[in-house]
């Protein structure tokens, strides 16, 4: 089997294998927070940093502690025990030095704890059986393209916010349409690598 290189799995990550546009993870934060470009970067920011910190300690837990003592099959636990943790570390930093993103990004904030792609990541790491740089390029690429998704579907949220939409159309139908078109551009770069 051909070894990966880390840099073709972030780039992968970013385009061909976007978690919101080929998996669909992630989506509940996407389509409530996507309504400004400000807020959907310090959510993106805020992701990708948790994203990358958590799959690097679920890597070195799963690897150095659950593997030689066979506890393989608590990782579903340990991982959201790690995730929950460090959510918890950064919402604290988050309210004391930056106030005002802080306040912006409200209830999201404890809620990147459930968003599943973070917990999606540790798990695709140990199913694709990734070294340490590949995971960690895979995260990082990940984070960096959920923020791209997100930040996308916030600058055409504020283009058709003063237009006026069928009723049937307005809220998360417009936003779920709009998902649709972006994946279907997505797609388009999935002739160039596909990682799995």
């Amino acid at each position: 089997m051909i070894e990966i290189s880390p840099w073709v799995i972030f780039f992968a990550s970013i385009f061909t294998n976007n978690m919101i546009f080929s998996n669909f993870l992630g989506m509940c934060s996407f389509i409530s927070v996507s309504n400004e470009i400000p807020t959907s970067l310090g959510l993106g920011q805020a992701v990708t940093f948790v994203l990358t910190f958590t799959t690097m300690l679920n890597y070195l837990i799963y690897h150095y502690i659950l593997v030689p003592l066979g506890l393989e099959y608590l990782r579903f636990i340990i991982f959201i025990i790690t995730i929950a943790a460090f959510v918890q570390l950064i919402e604290m930093l988050v309210e004391r030095y930056f106030t005002n993103l802080y306040y912006t990004l409200g209830i999201f904030l404890p809620l990147i704890t459930v968003n599943c792609v973070i917990l999606a990541v540790s798990l695709f790491m140990v199913i694709r059986n990734y070294t340490f740089l590949q995971s960690v390029g895979f995260a990082i690429g990940s984070g960096i393209g959920w923020t791209l998704a997100i930040a996308a579907m916030a600058g055409a949220k504020q283009r058709i916010k003063n237009n006026k939409l069928p009723k049937g159309l307005e809220g998360a139908g417009i936003t779920l349409i709009i998902t649709g078109l972006m994946a279907l551009a997505f797609v388009g770069f999935s002739g160039i690598v596909q990682i799995q």
